[in-house]
């Protein structure tokens, strides 16, 4: 199960950011996800059990879900398809093979006991109501 390897990775970029500025808990974890991964559900699941007996045991894992977008060539924009595995434009109907957002996965914050919230990989802290920033290329 790919899921539980993932989930333990991210738990691992979160204990050593913790141990490196020093806190002793990891309270919540931020992840953009695109709904092309399929594994929202499964990934849930097992966060829990690869918490166990590290910082980040009892964290919350906060998931943006990120939708699915596709570049029409011909109609030069970005489109949202009718359907997750129709990759045809919505408005003329082609083909769109070219998939803007919607397969990321992207540590996107760490918050760590205090209050203080670590950006992932040296992006600006975000306020909890603020955008989660740009999607991954």
């Amino acid at each position: 199960m790919h899921e539980l390897t993932l989930a333990r990775s991210l738990v691992e970029m979160a204990v050593d950011y913790a141990e490196r500025n020093g806190a002793t808990r990891v309270t919540r974890i931020s992840v953009r996800l695109g709904v092309l991964a399929g594994i929202l559900r499964s990934l849930y699941f097992c966060f829990e059990p690869a918490t166990k007996g590290t910082r980040c045991e009892g964290a919350v894992l906060d998931i943006e879900e990120v939708p699915l977008s596709v570049h029409c060539g011909y109609c030069q924009e970005i489109k949202t398809p009718r359907a997750l595995y129709n990759f045809r434009c919505p408005t003329c109907g082609r083909p769109t093979p070219k998939v803007v957002t919607g397969r990321e996965m992207q540590l996107v914050g760490i918050e760590l006991d205090g209050g203080r919230a670590a950006p992932a990989r040296g992006r600006p802290a975000q306020a909890p109501a603020a955008s989660a920033g740009e999607p991954a290329r």
